[in-house]
């Protein structure tokens, strides 16, 4: 797949909840190209978080199609091992184990898939190393602040080598200044790994660190704006 195709196409997606009383999506159209960094933003109760959802398979949608790497997510039974193979998440409040390393937080991902143990800890060191925690990995996450938390989520998020990162307001648990260090380290390694990053978030200064700014409202794309600042 090449840069220039999409990565993700939706198109008239509809997902509601509570037997129809709450309407989520509501006929959301979106195509995102590989490589691309765009930011997700709306108020809330728009359909950012269940768009989020829907790309990186946590649920299915009632209507529509959707298409990720090549997979329809409306037919395929095995979306958990599409999650494995093509996802990495990145959460608000981290999700890390706290009765594990840092080290074997970032490894967790890798256990559902054929990589040796000796594979799995090179692969963990060199993403905690690019990330500044190599001197941590023997670290429980109880002991890291706030952002060496998201550092290491965000380490694990990419240990399989996912084709998209879907990161859910990554700064939202953070101060202003911890937040702007995880965004340029989240913008750098989209770089580095030539990885599609979609990020929700509600903080315009935020939003414009990406490419594009997708907004929604009611459950539909409303607007797509080439960011011109791109976080100057």
């Amino acid at each position: 797949m090449s840069n220039n195709e999409n990565i993700i196409e939706i198109k008239g997606l509809k997902k509601s909840y509570d037997n129809g009383k709450i309407k989520a999506l509501n006929g959301m159209d979106l195509e995102v190209k590989k490589g691309e960094f765009i930011s997700i933003m709306g108020p809330s109760g728009s359909g950012k978080s269940s768009l989020l959802n829907m790309i990186g398979a946590l649920d299915r949608a009632d209507e529509g199609s959707i298409k990720v790497s090549g997979i329809d997510l409306m037919k395929t039974k095995k979306l958990y091992e599409f999650r494995s193979k093509e996802i990495g998440f990145v959460f608000q409040m981290h999700n890390l184990i706290p009765n594990l390393s840092v080290l074997e937080n970032v490894q967790i991902p890798m256990f559902e898939t054929k990589t040796s143990s000796k594979d799995m800890k090179k692969r963990a060191l060199e993403l905690l190393k690019a990330v500044n925690l190599e001197d941590k990995i023997n670290q429980k996450p109880t002991k890291l602040s706030g952002g060496e938390r998201q550092r290491v989520a965000i380490a694990r998020a990419l240990v399989n080598h996912p084709s998209i990162i879907l990161a859910d307001e990554p700064t939202g648990s953070l101060d202003s200044k911890t937040g702007e260090v995880i965004l340029n380290l989240l913008k750098d390694l989209h770089s580095k790994e030539n990885v599609t990053l979609v990020m929700v978030t509600h903080e315009p200064y935020v939003g414009r660190m990406a490419e594009r700014i997708v907004t929604v409202l009611d459950g539909k794309c409303q607007n797509i704006i080439q960011s011109t600042s791109n976080g100057t």
